[in-house]
């Protein structure tokens, strides 16, 4: 087993551990300055502390279980996404209980892309569905990605309609990474996977419990910049989701519905709660423009990379073109405008072209993008805009 094997099985041991929690795992990585070796020394040490189960597992951890967990990672496009990892997503360091780790199923650079997520009811209305799908594809469209639980009914919508027009979407669900729940999403899990990722912080193997999906709620507000609720029911999980939101301080929008229908009753309480009242996507677009120009800098500081400083440098008073001339100074930026010219060209291509990391060329796609150096397309691809190309 070599080095990264070794680290790896180290999580999970410390992951799979009784009793534990992403909680008392990140106090234990935060004394142990990030080292899991240590941690698991450390945890071994105070088993007896830990209780039975816990001193079980540490002393005797369950091999066929640990090589099955090493077996899905090996896959190609599987990760584990630690807290340690610089590309670990800094919006959700601030949420209830963040996650040690999370388990990912295909794009995983995607969970720093700014996200809005779409919820609503599992036994959506006819209409329901239709406005879920229509501002999917709206917000895909206008550059957000589209983050939701992949339940039935809004959920689900508003994944299909987002991978229909070419746009990567984001899963977070209430399962280990293996498992699909409902089972008739099969096919959408695989559709996610291959064009967007499948996110979880439960590990392989785990079964769908009611308690694990509040938990999930909390991962899909903390991942958003925003969430908008489409028909919601008084005791609609969704209302977690948007409650959840609202007190991470992220945005939180409802869509009306007639005062006759009892799945428009949970969007009016956010209303009336101070939920804003939306009738289109670009209005959707329009708030949270800013947050999103936000993470990118964000991102970019977290990520140190040679871009921090032009972020950083930027001034508020200059407008796009001239936020823009500022950061086509940096050798980084000026870098990847070349790479990228006016062809389409996917995040792979890009970091092969660069030799830098999908996180950090992310970070630099946003920032490029919301000052309207280039635009992104279908499929996860850029183009340079002509405001954009660095002359020679």
């Amino acid at each position: 087993m070599d080095g990264m094997d070794d680290e790896l099985r180290t999580w999970m041991i410390a992951l799979r551990t009784p009793g534990l929690g992403p909680g008392g795992l990140r106090e234990r990585l935060a004394a142990a300055e990030g080292d899991i070796r240590r941690v698991l020394a450390d945890l071994r040490h105070d088993a007896a502390r830990l209780g039975e189960p816990a001193r079980a597992w540490l002393a005797q951890p369950d091999e066929a279980q640990l090589a099955a967990d090493m077996v899905w990672l090996a896959a190609p496009g599987h990760r584990l996404l630690r807290c340690t990892d610089a590309d670990f997503p800094p919006q959700l360091e601030n949420i209830p209980q963040p996650p040690a780790a999370l388990f990912v199923a295909g794009d995983a650079s995607l969970l720093l892309f700014p996200q809005v997520a779409i919820v609503g009811a599992r036994n959506a209305s006819a209409a329901g569905l239709a406005h879920a799908r229509a501002f999917s594809r709206a917000l895909a469209q206008a550059g957000l990605l589209v983050t939701s639980g992949m339940a039935d009914g809004i959920d689900g919508a508003a994944h299909v309609a987002a991978l229909d027009v070419g746009a990567a979407t984001l899963a977070v669900i209430g399962t280990g990474p293996d498992r699909v729940y409902p089972r008739k999403h099969h096919g959408l899990a695989q559709r996610i996977a291959m064009h967007g990722a499948l996110v979880s912080e439960f590990p392989p193997g785990t079964p769908a419990r009611a308690d694990h999906f509040p938990r999930r709620n909390r991962l899909i507000a903390g991942l958003a910049l925003g969430t908008l609720v489409i028909e919601a029911g008084l005791q609609s999980g969704s209302l977690i989701t948007a409650r959840l939101a609202a007190e991470q301080g992220r945005e939180v929008f409802a869509l009306p519905g007639s005062i006759h229908s009892p799945l428009a009753r949970g969007c009016h309480r956010l209303i009336r709660e101070g939920a804003r009242l939306v009738e289109s996507a670009a209005e959707i677009v329009e708030t949270l423009a800013p947050m999103a120009r936000m993470l990118g800098d964000e991102l970019a500081t977290r990520l140190q990379t040679e871009t921090a400083g032009a972020a950083a440098g930027l001034s508020k008073d200059m407008g796009p073109l001239g936020r823009l001339s500022g950061q086509l100074e940096d050798s980084g930026y000026r870098r990847l405008l070349l790479e990228l010219g006016h062809e389409p060209t996917t995040l792979d291509e890009l970091v092969q072209r660069t030799g830098q990391s999908a996180a950090a060329l992310s970070s630099m796609l946003l920032m490029l993008e919301l000052e309207g150096g280039i635009e992104s397309l279908p499929g996860n691809r850029y183009q340079c805009l002509p405001a954009g190309f660095p002359d020679d």
